[in-house]
């Protein structure tokens, strides 16, 4: 059993565990019993529309109209549809909204299924089985109840005083700021203790003052503070979001996967139902963002070459001479730049061939350093493994190739290796993971990808504050 878990932060909410039957399976088998019998409305079906929309909150989607009064059966389906669509498919439409989204998604027969459930006078169970039935979507209704029944609490909030807080100073929101950068990943939690402003918190704040165009001085300003400030009112924006796009997603995934979590830079490998390795990333930054894809990997590729795409060529290599591309073993061939197979190589030593038409799959990196960042929104697109040739390795052995990959890595040239069964990957962005306790942690939007999604589900605009990082190479 392969693992490697970097985090204290569960990476659960993307990853519903596979095997078990999906409620809205059952409903419709269940209804499928049902004798035949006209479809119609009933006083009984009207109530249970009525009471299933008005608890609509439960899916975060309280901010979004629905109608359960209308007087006809026509209209009555119409909502009726209307909301089953949103608790089975999302609310929104997720390739609508970005330009680029291959994920699988669910498609049930919803008017057979609003069929059934009339016949059966049963409405309730068939809405009940549509959304997610697993326990992080769970955990995210209830966290989300929590918070838009209570007031804004006062004591959540890290309040400015007009006095910025410097290094080897005492604080009384010390405590509260270290717990917040805990939240983010910037500070160990063993470290988040006392008034005192010691180094390790200090670098903690240059690194996070750093990833958001800041200066890195360690001074915690009201700029410092607005990164650190979440209001309850945004992180309910925020786990809505999550449950809207966990909707998104076809509840009986594949039971060996790859899925990534761009805004986490983090990977999670399935094997038959089970996490058997996590890892971190490096994604696309800000204004090259890694899309939200569902692509398998099909090969392996020891000692990738790799030919520069026209935009990077462009970008980031037209001023340079030919010294530079000795001196990165790249060459010209059939008008195109191609770097050579070695240790300089961007792809590093091993490359994930995956189908897409995006030119987007995982790869190695020269550029470690990379890893040890805490945001890792720093490439070109692609998605950069850490330990590549590690799992490299651990997937060859769990498909049966481990022989034929020793023998291609051995070669030193560009050499394929096919799995016999290919892979899927799931790109996929979720800023809300869980804690060792299984409670919901808001984490930041690198892409402020959150906010279109957040409008169409009908909430007011939150707190976009974006990764600035600047990719570190010129690789993909």
């Amino acid at each position: 059993m392969h693992k490697r878990m970097g985090t204290s932060l569960a990476l659960g909410l993307i990853l519903s565990a596979c095997g078990g039957q999906v409620a809205s399976d059952q409903n419709a088998s269940a209804q499928a019993d049902q004798p035949a019998g006209p479809a119609t409305w009933s006083d009984r079906t009207r109530s249970q529309l009525r009471q299933a929309i008005e608890g609509r909150v439960a899916h975060g989607l309280d901010h979004m109209a629905f109608d359960a009064t209308a007087s006809n059966d026509a209209a009555l389906n119409e909502q009726a549809l209307r909301y089953a669509a949103a608790l089975a498919r999302g609310a929104t439409d997720p390739t609508k909204l970005y330009e680029v989204y291959t994920v699988p998604r669910p498609s049930p027969d919803l008017k057979a299924g609003l069929a059934a459930a009339l016949r059966a006078g049963n409405l309730t169970q068939w809405l009940d089985g549509l959304a997610p039935q697993d326990a992080n979507y769970k955990r995210l209704s209830d966290a989300y109840g929590k918070l838009v029944r209570q007031p804004q609490n006062p004591d959540t909030r890290i309040e400015g005083n007009g006095e910025a807080i410097k290094p080897g100073a005492t604080d009384p929101r010390l405590p509260a700021i270290a717990r917040e950068l805990v939240v983010l990943d910037y500070l160990a939690p063993d470290a988040a203790r006392g008034d005192s402003y010691a180094p390790a918190m200090v670098d903690a704040v240059r690194r996070m003052q750093a990833d958001y165009g800041m200066k890195p001085d360690g001074i915690i300003g009201s700029e410092a503070l607005a990164i650190l400030n979440m209001s309850d009112a945004d992180r309910a924006r925020a786990v809505a979001v999550a449950m809207e796009r966990l909707r998104w997603l076809e509840r009986r995934p594949p039971a060996t996967r790859i899925d990534v979590n761009i805004a986490a830079a983090r990977l999670t490998y399935w094997r038959d139902g089970k996490i058997v390795d996590a890892r971190k990333v490096v994604v696309g930054e800000p204004d090259t963002e890694t899309p939200q894809l569902g692509s398998p990997i099909f090969r392996l590729v020891a000692n990738p070459t790799w030919t520069v795409p026209r935009s990077i060529e462009k970008k980031e290599l037209a001023k340079k001479g030919p010294g530079y591309l000795r001196a990165n073993n790249m060459v010209w061939k059939d008008g195109w730049i191609v770097q050579q197979s070695g240790p300089k190589n961007s792809l590093g030593l091993v490359k994930f061939d995956m189908q897409n038409d995006h030119a987007i799959y995982l790869h190695d990196t020269p550029a470690k350093a990379l890893f040890g960042m805490v945001q890792r929104q720093r490439s070109h697109g692609c998605v950069r493994v850490e330990d590549a040739l590690g799992f490299a390795e651990m997937l060859a052995r769990d498909e049966g190739v481990l022989d034929e990959w020793h023998k291609a890595r051995e070669t030193g040239k560009e050499t394929f290796v096919k799995l016999p069964h290919q892979i899927p990957v799931r790109l996929l962005y979720q800023t809300v993971l869980f804690d060792d306790d299984g409670e919901p942690i808001v984490r930041n939007d690198p892409y402020g990808w959150d906010d279109r999604v957040g409008a169409a589900l009908g909430f007011k605009a939150g707190k976009a504050l974006r990764v600035q990082s600047g990719a570190a190479d010129v690789g993909p």
